[in-house]
């Protein structure tokens, strides 16, 4: 029986050939030459840059994408600010609304027990059942409510420093010359008055 060779053993990647290795350990050896700070500061060429910039298709479609959906979409949510402020607007107005509703319920339900039209008809219209006797009482306020007297008027005569008669003309020019709109009471009859032939 004939026994398995193995085939011939391949050099690693790692493993050099010991001729290599020397010349590597030869070009190691030499100095490393550093680039001049003129050669690194080299103008960039803007027509050079933009012609290695590739654009595919589906970046200038999805450009134009956004592009169209900010057009379409601004004035959209404008529109939908404008209208959410106008609903809030609105609902402060019916919860206003629905106030003046409850107190005036209420202000019904009141008008609807006898006992408070009795004693508003007693304080309002001073209504008295027949027998009853009511008196009136006159000054029952303190002293510090009731209303003062006026001083006297002086005896001495005081000088006016202005013409009158330039007033009094001014006053009656200003009122001759105001537009005053006559309201009309009722609704106006929509049949004109005949014409009067000329004549």
């Amino acid at each position: 029986m004939e026994r398995p060779t193995l085939p011939p053993r391949r050099p690693v990647a790692s493993e050099a050939p010991p001729a290599k290795t020397s010349a590597k350990r030869v070009t190691a050896s030499r100095p490393i030459r550093t680039p001049s700070p003129t050669a690194t500061q080299h103008r960039v060429d803007v027509r050079d840059w933009l012609g290695r910039v590739r654009v595919s298709g589906f970046v200038v479609i999805m450009l134009g994408l956004v592009v169209l959906g900010t057009f379409v979409l601004v004035p959209t949510v404008g529109t939908y600010m404008d209208q959410r402020q106008q609903i809030q607007a609105l609902q402060g107005a019916v919860r206003i609304s629905q106030s003046e509703v409850e107190d005036l319920q209420m202000q019904r339900d009141r008008w609807a027990d006898p006992a408070y039209i009795r004693t508003q008809a007693r304080e309002r219209l001073g209504y008295t059942f027949p027998g009853e006797v009511v008196y009136l009482i006159d000054n029952d306020l303190p002293a510090s409510s009731t209303p003062q007297e006026q001083g006297d008027v002086s005896d001495a005569v005081g000088q006016t420093r202005t013409d009158w008669m330039a007033q009094l003309v001014r006053s009656v020019a200003a009122a001759g010359a105001a537009q005053v709109a006559v309201p009309t009471i009722g609704v106006p009859d929509p049949t004109p008055p005949p014409e009067t032939p000329a004549g």
